[in-house]
């Protein structure tokens, strides 16, 4: 079985959407079949040995649309989710056919055709809109002439402006509206009917009918009203339509750009060193291993390990973080990043698909791609919507002709009843209905993007807005997963500085995390280290060396016990998870530095964050809970499980479940993929494991707590955005259809006329898209 997604050509709709699903899901060979209106995209899974793409392409192509198979993800070489098909933006595959940012990176064929199609929509537009606003002043004229505003139009005039009209209309809608008549053919061809089958059997009966009443006139005088033709709504409804469609396009190519902007970060070439040269070559051609060079303002090309150098680098194009990061020898670097003002050297580590860069690309295509849950009751109505706005508008003008024709008389049923077939076949809306959740999945999981929110899929999305429990893994997630130096005591003549001066100069030839976290003081308070003389590190204990003559004793109280040291009171100091470094030199402590494994800064007040939403926040760690309590307590978390092994995360997210709680669980390590994966919604830290990454359904680049409010918070105004594009979207059709069909004439006189019917249209779907696009100004 195969899996593959494939950009559609001719798509225009959710009844489009639907139409597709139906036809290739009768396909022998076709497992399923998932098409996204709002990406443009038909996810395959087919049996190869019984069905190919070509095939499926050919069975669609009948129908108007066809799959965009030369870009398919199987011929480039790359794994499915390498591409992006949300606006039509994916990848060229590169000669060794291994996924790379290349120099053909950006737009694709596909997205030229769209800009191409633009194009087109814009001239038709041009040309048709003084053709709409001459039509919309005669009937202006008309109307206020009525109700005696303004003279009556001389007969004369009249017969020159239907002339004029008739030509109008007849370019409109043979030229501009030439889709619209190829969706009318093809429902009368195949049966497949979709928007602009509506849109093409409405057009097509009022200039149907406005040709009988101007060229057989004195013929059908006695039996219809020869003085009103609809050349005019002809006219001014495709006006409308291509309007509406264009800035729709325009609107749907914006939803996107999250992916274009991530795609271009990419460095075109590296610089790396061959044969003891520098040589400049394209990015895919990169291999594990090769030194990089990296100067001043360039980008970073692949993943890796610095090696030589160090420098500061901007990092907020994939984390959403904008002070740039210090990067010394040992500092790992990813694709897409700026380098500043240094110059460094790096040892490639992951190439093409496998840098960082590639990942937040492939996550942030799969989320945009995939559907909500909250989306399967408008793809039920589409898929049956046509269908039923066809049997409405044939049944308004039935009924207008056999109940009207006795009470108005067949004249002026038969034009009503034409009032209301167009007017309805021209306000019913699919468009609206299935672009309501992509589109705004699409801004959101893009706008996540750039916030360093990764969202693994819509359902995820959705499911976050519901939380009502964060579940809270001490270690990288409250505090910072290594030790620091947090406090010193300072108990000899000698100044902080050449404390912490004489513990660090010991501490460098240790590689013990403790005096990691000494040492790394040191350097961030720009400290002198000394030489150390005798050095010896005494085992489990602490270490000892000479330092200007004197000998010093670095370690555990245990430590100093031995060395005759009274015994130090310690004991609330290690209750809140400290660990004591002491300083002795003979039989007297200079100094006791404490080390611990510091609370995030951002901690505290992502906390206070969650509990403005409404959010209840449960820490769990294998910490003792003396510890556990007391960073609880300094972080305002509402309760603790210390102590606790990985199954009993995993049972604790099962027992608030239980309670009927909505759990989200953020965690960074392997221990942690259980529980991760048991939650409603597992976050990732990205700091963390490889396997807690793919465990989770949305990653927080950075490890940055304080993202996890913006992710709930931006699921909460996504889903707010996809309820009121929902509501509109119904009200659309549940309010026009029946203003449309006639219902409220007889008691209100309210008939709705098909040039405001397409006006209406035509902005349904516009401000569906534009409410998804107002997301990207919400501040998270």
């Amino acid at each position: 079985m195969t899996t593959s997604t494939y950009p559609v050509r001719g798509m225009h709709c959710a009844s489009c959407a639907s139409i597709i699903e139906k036809t290739l899901g009768k396909v022998d060979g076709v497992h399923s079949v998932e098409v996204n209106p709002g990406t443009e995209a038909a996810k395959i899974s087919y049996d190869e040995t019984k069905t190919t793409p070509h095939h499926l392409s050919e069975k669609l192509e009948p129908l108007g649309y066809s799959l965009a198979l030369q870009q398919t993800a199987s011929e480039m070489g790359m794994s499915e989710s390498e591409y992006h098909t949300g606006t039509s933006i994916f990848v060229t595959p590169s000669a060794n056919k291994n996924w790379s940012h290349s120099a053909h990176l950006g737009l694709n064929q596909s997205k030229s055709e769209k800009l191409a199609e633009l194009a087109s929509m814009k001239t038709k537009i041009v040309t048709i809109t003084p053709m709409a606003a001459f039509a919309i002043a005669v009937m202006a004229w008309n109307i206020l002439a009525e109700f005696g505003s303004v003279a009556l139009v001389p007969q004369a005039w009249n017969d020159s402006f239907n002339l004029v009209l008739a030509l109008m209309a007849t370019y409109a809608l043979f030229v501009v509206g030439k889709p619209y008549l190829v969706g009318f053919y093809r429902f009368l061809r195949h049966g497949a009917a979709n928007m602009d089958t509506l849109i093409g059997i409405g057009t097509s009966a009022a200039y149907l009918y406005s040709v009988i009443v101007t060229v057989f006139r004195e013929a059908v005088r006695p039996y219809i009203n020869v003085d009103v033709t609809y050349f005019d709504v002809a006219i001014v409804v495709i006006a409308f339509i291509t309007l509406g469609k264009y800035l729709e396009a325009r609107a749907k190519i914006k939803t996107g750009d999250a992916i274009e902007k991530l795609l271009n970060l990419q460095a075109k070439t590296a610089l790396v060193i061959r044969e003891g040269k520098e040589v400049e070559i394209s990015v895919d051609q990169v291999v594990h291993g090769d030194l990089i060079i990296v100067k001043p303002a360039g980008k970073i090309p692949v993943d890796g390990v610095v090696t030589l150098g160090s420098s500061y680098v901007d990092e907020a194009m994939v984390s959403g973080e904008p002070v740039p990061v210090e990067k010394n020898v040992g500092d790992a670097v990813v694709a897409g990043t700026l380098n500043t003002t240094g110059s460094f050297t790096f040892k490639a580590t992951k190439i093409g698909s496998e840098t960082m860069l590639a990942h937040i690309i492939r996550m942030v295509a799969d989320a945009q791609g995939s559907k909500a849950p909250i989306q399967a009751l408008a793809d039920k109505i589409s898929s049956v919507f046509v269908p039923i706005v066809l049997v409405i508008a044939f049944s308004s003008l039935g009924l207008w002709l056999l109940i009207g024709s006795s009470s108005l008389g067949f004249a002026q049923a038969l034009s009503l009843g034409l009032v209301s077939f167009v007017g309805v076949l021209v306000i019913a809306c699919p468009c609206a209905l299935g672009l309501a959740t992509p589109t705004a999945i699409i801004v959101g999981v893009g706008k996540g993007a750039k916030e360093g929110i990764l969202i693994k899929d819509a359902a995820t999305l959705e499911k976050l807005h519901k939380v009502t429990v964060v579940v809270v893994d001490k270690t990288g997630t409250i505090t910072k997963g290594k030790p620091e130096l947090t406090s010193i005591q300072n108990f000899s003549e000698k100044s902080d500085d050449e404390i912490v001066s004489i513990l660090a100069s010991l501490d460098t030839k240790s590689d013990h995390p403790i005096s990691h976290a000494v040492v790394s003081y040191a350097r961030e308070k720009h400290i002198a280290l000394v030489p150390v003389d005798r050095f010896e590190a005494i085992k489990g204990k602490g270490l000892v060396g000479t330092i200007e003559g004197v000998e010093y004793h670095v370690g555990s109280a245990r430590l100093a016990t031995e060395l005759g040291v009274s015994r130090l009171n310690l004991e609330a100091d290690t209750k809140e998870g400290k660990t004591p470094v002491i300083l002795v030199a003979g039989r007297k402590v200079l100094a006791i530095a404490m080390v611990a494994d510091a609370i995030k800064p951002e901690a505290v007040q992502a906390v206070r964050d969650l509990h403005a939403l409404g959010i209840t926040v449960v820490m769990l760690t294998g910490d003792d809970a003396n510890t556990a309590r007391f960073i609880a307590n300094q972080v305002g978390i509402d309760d603790v499980v210390a102590e606790v092994m990985p199954e009993d995360k995993l049972h604790k997210i099962k027992a608030l479940q239980a309670e009927g709680k909505i759990v989200a669980m953020a965690g960074d390590g392997i221990n942690d993929a259980p529980a991760l994966a048991q939650a409603d919604v597992g976050i990732a830290m990205a700091t963390g494991t490889d396997v807690a990454i793919e465990s989770a359904g949305i990653t927080l680049l950075h490890g940055d707590i304080s993202k996890l409010v913006k992710a709930i918070r931006l699921s909460k105004f996504t889903m707010r955005g996809i309820k009121q594009n929902l509501f509109w979207a119904f009200a659309y059709n549940v309010i026009g259809i029946p203003l449309a069909s006639g219902i409220f004439y007889p008691v209100f006189g309210w008939l709705l006329s098909p040039v405001f019917a397409g006006f209406a249209m035509a902005f349904s779907s516009v401000s569906v898209v534009g409410n998804s696009l107002r997301l990207k100004t919400k501040t998270l």
